[in-house]
């Protein structure tokens, strides 16, 4: 029994659910969110909030449950509060500005690295060594943070690199003499 699929997703006021042609669609006061739902899932939307319930007791139904129900619970979060991720820079001249709808980030390489900012997310920089992003979908938070990631991740040495806010790096010592 999935602990996390038993429990219904409450749908706060001022957000609207709708289940029609395999499609959860959810409106509230941050924008629209849809996904496809799954086969093996069956979805109720009574008083006030969404119950996910596996449809057979099949092995693939009871695994799809749990995930369900949270990505249900995602949509709600998102068209009400919204998601943000930050990500920190550390490293000698290594900053990042945005310019209009790009992110120019100043990495250490011999250029600038410019990423372009994706529709439905909002990219932020209080500082130089801080970014933080912001949007209604987890999924391409999550997306965008590991892209601009990617592009220098921390090392163990002297923790140089793009890192997230919170994210422990495992320091390592260097050279004996």
């Amino acid at each position: 029994m999935s602990r996390i699929g038993k429990k219904p997703v409450p749908v706060p006021a001022g957000v609207t659910a709708t289940i029609e042609g395999g499609t959860l669609s959810v409106k509230g006061p941050k924008g629209t969110l849809s996904m496809p739902l799954a086969d093996e899932v069956s979805y109720a939307l009574e008083d006030g909030s969404i119950s996910v319930q596996p449809a057979n007791d099949t092995k693939r139904a009871r695994s799809f449950w749990g995930m369900q129900r949270t990505l249900v619970q995602n949509l709600i979060t998102g068209v009400t509060e919204g998601f943000t991720k930050t990500l920190n820079i550390t490293g000698v001249g290594y900053r990042a500005n945005l310019q209009g709808k790009n992110l120019k980030l100043q990495l250490g390489y011999s250029h600038d690295v410019d990423f372009a900012v994706p529709e439905g997310i909002t990219i932020a920089t209080p500082d130089q060594t801080t970014v933080n992003i912001s949007g209604i979908d987890k999924q391409k938070v999550g997306q965008v943070a590991a892209e601009i990631r990617r592009w220098r991740k921390p090392e163990p040495y002297k923790g140089k690199g793009i890192k997230y806010a919170g994210e422990f790096i495992f320091r390592k010592e260097g050279k004996k003499k």
